[in-house]
């Protein structure tokens, strides 16, 4: 039995949540609920901000052309976010998206975009990476959506490290090709995971990574992965055995 309701419809809004004070919709979320999921007056949605908990709360009108939602009870508390930096080479529109989303889905608290010698994006929209966070968080009962830092040269984003986070970066020119064995000896630790591009690192960067004060090594298996399917094999390898997947 599932453990939340995703039957109702949710939303993120960025307003405070208390029962009884009614929430103001934005046009394009009164459209998506009134127009695309037809609901009426007395419908109801299920809403969050990322810290007051999820609520249960009514579609109501606020004038002639605006909804709202009014809250009336709290269907989850607030839970502890988790502490998982993803740091990552970004990639273009379409795959980007898919990495955001897939991301938040296995709990990363914190979302670095970082910029590498062989990085192929040119730009990056850091206000499309929060609606395709919050995208993914709505669809899948996420309470705590991630930080989204501005995007840093790799040196920078290294620095901006605390010494005592255990960096985990992937790596296809990893020695130790066993990466469930290289996790479980590494230190219990605060963590990051860093996706380097397509391209690889450079060797320069390789031995800035290889410095930093506590960093593993990972290789991914015996095949090359695209950035974004490596980005959901290693958040899954580092929550399952050093994360909160473990029992």
């Amino acid at each position: 039995m599932a453990r939340h309701d995703f039957r109702s419809p949710r939303l993120f809004v960025e307003q405070p949540l208390t029962a009884g004070h009614a929430v103001t919709l934005d046009p394009a979320q009164a459209h998506y609920l009134a127009d695309v999921l037809r609901l009426a007056p007395g419908d109801n949605v299920l809403v969050f901000n990322g810290r007051d908990g999820e609520w249960r709360a009514a579609l109501t009108r606020a004038s002639k052309k605006a909804l709202a939602l009014t809250p009336s009870e709290r269907t989850r508390e607030q839970g502890r976010a988790g502490d998982l930096h993803y740091l990552f080479a970004p990639l273009k529109r379409a795959r980007l998206d898919y990495m955001v989303q897939k991301a938040v889905e296995m709990g990363v608290s914190r979302l670095v975009p970082v910029i590498t010698r062989h990085t192929q994006a040119e730009r990056i929209n850091v206000e499309r990476m929060r609606a395709n966070a919050i995208e993914a968080a709505e669809q899948c009962g996420v309470l705590n959506l991630p930080e989204i830092a501005a995007p840093l040269p790799l040196a920078q984003a290294l620095a901006a490290l605390a010494p005592e986070r255990l960096l985990v970066f992937c790596d296809e020119d990893a020695e130790d090709a066993d990466p469930v064995a290289a996790l479980r000896a590494a230190p219990a630790r605060p963590l990051a995971v860093l996706i380097g591009p397509e391209g690889g690192f450079a060797e320069d960067e390789r031995r800035e990574l290889l410095a930093s004060p506590h960093v593993v090594r990972l290789a991914l298996g015996p095949r090359i992965l695209r950035a974004d399917t490596a980005a959901v094999a290693a958040l899954a390898l580092v929550q399952a055995v050093l994360g909160d997947w473990k029992a």
